[in-house]
């Protein structure tokens, strides 16, 4: 699971609009150059299958999708962040 969503280098990027208050997709979509909706769909729905993200319908016309983490994500994307962290120290140090 680790190895499928960092090597995705648009789930960090979700992650990081999510955080930001962006959890459409299509605002998403249009805050990211280079993101296309069909790889974005493709993300979140691998992240809301590992449990990260929760996807939220309305009943609404138009329809209406939103986007949050879970809790078990906000502990995921936590320990992604220590990695990070971590990638930087070794960097550093060569």
């Amino acid at each position: 699971m680790v190895e499928t969503i960092y090597g995705c280098k648009w789930s960090l990027t979700v992650y990081q609009l999510l955080a930001g208050g962006i959890n459409r997709p299509g605002e998403m979509v249009r805050k990211v150059d280079g993101l296309s909706t069909k790889v974005l769909n493709q993300c979140l729905k691998k992240n809301t299958e590992f449990g990260i993200l929760e996807r939220i319908a309305y009943n609404e016309i138009p329809p209406r999708v939103e986007y949050r983490v879970t809790d078990f994500g906000k502990k995921f994307t936590r320990i992604l962040n220590d990695l990070e962290t971590l990638q930087k120290e070794i960097s550093e140090d060569f």
